[in-house]
């Protein structure tokens, strides 16, 4: 087994670090990295290719068979025995692989509109910190076993078991290519992984079908995987085939000690009408939305894929209306949240019967109800007015909703004498929000904005002043009700930008204090000259540097020596 020893000076205190352990390590290895107790947790990832990553006209995604600017006509089989014809687009670089600098003009993210898939993999970060940001240590993933992609915006978002005792996230492990070929490379800057295969549930409609210029034409696939990391940093993997054609966002284990996941899935090229008629639509749409996986057993293929519940809402593409992004476990009751996409209800969800997470075989599954909240958005309308990402239960009557907005960006507007590139919609709803129940029925008293400073945009040292980026809302949180009556909430912060993709911007971290019995927004206290006690004042505690963004955060895990 690998292992690497890393020391970190923070202060003048060497944290040891030890890495590169999948499922466990030598006892003598435990002692050498903890998170500390009562801190908190953030991934973040690092951007490492270079210009040489892409160049300028080659074929994207690489090896499309279609070429550059071209397509290709797959005949893919029904379940009728016939085949259907569709149509596989290829796109073409416009751009190399630079990320945006303050040096010259190049742009990788410029990619992303020639190329829909567009992706590069990257390395993932646990950086334990204090809860003013301070950093304690950092714990890498060793990136042969697993990475993530940027500028997915909507990855790595990290949740603490309901035990307490470890830290769960997803990302990308190579698996077996499509057709039996070699085993896919797990490894940063490889082009497009986030919109691959996954090994079990190939769709050749996907035109995803290389990640490296050394293997153009092998067809790659990767598990979307979920990690757990215990107290000390022991790293476990747990491979999975859901997801196939997009992302896995989060996972959480819960109380019975399975792990719950949201994301989405099918990249590729079927009609709504071709998804139900043939076996790879029928598996891509059984593989999507909230997902049940057991830790540490192999890969489940189709039909046992764990969907959990079947949501279709009007004429969307089957499969899609679960779009789901944010997922949290209260009360023994899961919750997943669904904030984008042009179809569907973006709203807070309830998936399964309250005080029973669903379980059982894939049959099982199917038939858990997802219902949106009583008093949440309930129609298709809120698709244009609802963005819901990460949620926090303050207990059972208060629920924290982290809405990211809706990305719009307005040139030339100035507002309170400053530049402002955030629409109307964003400005109203955007940022933390507080829901009560009261009567059955959940009602929103106030959105937490004051300190956020939505639609102003700042400078991030050797990132191009053109491209500043301008906070949003917030995406993923973590909460902590105080023995003081108040509540803590840490949040990380969507982006508004001219960039050719917002998720690459460098984004926040951020912290803001509420009064759980409060039912009116609070005002700040004038006399706190450090704003370090201000009730509904967010305070920034990390600003991701260029090249650099923040995607999760969650308390510390419990180490279980010490419980």
């Amino acid at each position: 087994m690998r292992k690497v020893v890393l020391a970190i000076l923070v202060g003048a205190t060497s944290v040891a670090i030890v890495t590169g352990v999948k499922g466990g390590s030598r006892d003598g290895d435990r002692d050498r990295f903890r998170f500390a107790p009562d801190s908190l947790v953030v991934t973040r990832t690092v951007y490492t290719a270079n210009a040489d990553t892409v160049t300028v006209g080659e074929t994207l995604p690489l090896g499309c068979a279609g070429g550059a600017n071209g397509s290709t006509v797959v005949a893919v089989p029904t379940t009728t025995g016939g085949t259907t014809d569709v149509t596989v687009p290829c796109g073409i670089a416009s751009d190399n692989g630079e990320f945006p600098n303050d040096r010259d003009s190049h742009n990788v993210w410029n990619n992303a509109s020639t190329d829909g898939s567009f992706g590069i993999t990257s390395p993932i970060f646990l950086d334990n910190i204090t809860s003013e940001g301070w950093l304690l240590g950092t714990l890498p993933i060793p990136t042969d076993q697993m990475v993530t992609s940027f500028s997915s915006k909507s990855e790595l978002a990290l949740n603490r078991s309901v035990d307490g005792r470890s830290l769960t996230f997803m990302g990308y492990q190579g698996g077996p290519g499509c057709g039996g070929g070699p085993v896919s490379p797990t490894a940063p800057n490889l082009i497009d992984v986030s919109a691959s295969n996954t090994p079990a549930i190939c769709d050749p409609t996907n035109p995803v079908i290389s990640n490296s210029t050394s293997t153009p034409i092998v067809p790659t696939a990767y598990y979307r995987a979920v990690a757990e990391v215990d107290g000390r940093g022991h790293l476990m993997i747990t491979d999975g085939n859901a997801y196939s054609g997009d992302n896995g966002r989060a996972a959480m284990k819960g109380g019975n000690g399975l792990y719950y996941m949201v994301g989405n899935d099918n990249s590729g090229n079927l009609s709504k009408k071709q998804l139900p008629a043939t076996q790879i639509g029928i598996d891509l749409i059984n593989a999507t939305g909230a997902e049940l996986l057991v830790p540490g057993q192999a890969a489940p293929v189709p039909p046992n894929v764990g969907m959990i519940g079947r949501l279709e809402i009007g004429s969307d593409k089957p499969g899609k209306d679960t779009n789901f992004r944010g997922l949290t476990i209260f009360d023994n009751t899961l919750y997943v949240t669904k904030g984008s996409g042009s179809n569907g209800i973006n709203t807070v969800y309830q998936v399964g019967s309250q005080g029973t997470l669903p379980t059982g075989s894939a049959a099982d599954l199917a038939n858990a109800p997802i219902v949106p909240l009583p008093g949440f958005p309930n129609t298709t309308a809120s698709t244009s007015t609802s963005f819901p990402f990460g949620i926090f239960f303050a207990n059972a009557t208060t629920l924290y909703v982290c809405d990211e907005g809706d990305g719009v960006l307005v040139p030339g507007q100035v507002i309170n004498g400053q530049p402002n590139v955030a629409d109307a919609q964003t400005l109203a709803t955007a940022g933390v929000q507080k829901w009560v129940l009261q009567n059955g029925t959940w009602v929103q008293l106030y959105v937490l904005q004051n300190g956020l400073d939505i639609g102003v945009p700042y400078n991030v040292a050797h990132y191009p002043a053109s491209l500043s980026p301008a906070t949003g809302g917030c995406r993923n949180m973590t909460g902590r009700v105080e023995e003081d009556g108040t509540v803590t909430i840490w949040a990380v912060t969507s982006t508004i930008s001219t960039n050719g993709d917002q998720g690459a911007d460098p984004n926040k971290l951020v912290r803001v204090r509420d009064l759980l019995s409060a039912t009116t927004l609070p005002t700040v206290d004038q006399h706190d000259r450090d704003h370090d006690h201000d009730l509904g004042s967010f305070r920034t505690i990390r600003t991701a540097r260029a090249g650099e963004a923040i995607r999760g955060v969650a308390l510390a895990p419990r180490d279980q020596d010490r419980d």
